[in-house]
């Protein structure tokens, strides 16, 4: 499954700080920014990740973030 959000993350410093504890929540997963993308993409590739659980923790810790259409 794969799953590509829109966001508001602006610096490389943000992005590496979200990898590590979306992959921490969510182990055998491959999570990666685009920042160069008008978007900011966070794309969320696995088995076993919950979008709810993606959204939360970036509303959490004060970044917009919606799936793409």
């Amino acid at each position: 499954m794969i799953e590509v959000f829109k966001t508001n993350v602006e610096n490389a410093s943000d992005a590496s700080s979200i990898v590590q504890v979306l992959l921490q929540h969510f182990p055998g997963s491959r999570v990666n920014f685009d920042l160069q993308d008008c978007d900011r993409i966070l794309r969320v590739e696995g088995k076993d990740f919950c979008v709810e659980t993606i959204l939360t923790f970036m509303k959490e810790n004060g970044f917009h973030c919606s799936i793409l259409d």
